[in-house]
């Protein structure tokens, strides 16, 4: 399981800024972000280095901060490779909430983030099936 650092901010421009600029100053790497928005408000989804830490510091630019608990998985990055995951999760009727990925330099692997109901059961499902999971110590290596 990996944490997510997700933060609820209004919707004007310089909240992003404002976010990627705190991290920064505390050395965090972003590994993956999302941004998700309404018309009053918006989430940014980031998967980083030192998550508490980065909790940390946007809390303290007065962002409603949270840490959530995401499944992460790692599979070939080729064309269909991600089809076997989710057909596990449909078939042992797991929804995802919403998902999304990423790359590493080295392009061999696409990393995918899933926020499920239950990750534990997610997980397990995934792991007996032979798909690879990302941990948190994964995330921090990266």
């Amino acid at each position: 399981m990996i944490k997510q650092v997700s933060i609820f901010a209004t919707n004007k421009p310089g909240q992003v800024v404002k976010v990627v600029d705190a991290l920064s100053e505390q050395g965090i790497d972003i590994r993956a972000m999302c941004v998700a928005d309404t018309q009053d408000f918006g989430i940014i989804r980031l998967i980083v280095s030192d998550s508490q830490k980065a909790k940390e510091a946007i809390s303290s630019h007065k962002c409603i901060v949270r840490i959530t608990n995401v499944v992460g998985i790692k599979i070939p990055d080729k064309p269909g490779a991600t089809k076997k995951a989710l057909e596990l999760l449909s078939e042992n009727k797991i929804n995802i909430d919403y998902m999304y990925a990423f790359v590493t330099k080295s392009k061999e692997y696409a990393y995918f983030v899933m926020r499920v109901e239950d990750p534990e059961a997610a997980e397990k499902v995934l792991s007996e099936n032979g798909v690879d999971l990302v941990t948190q110590e994964d995330i921090e290596k990266l």
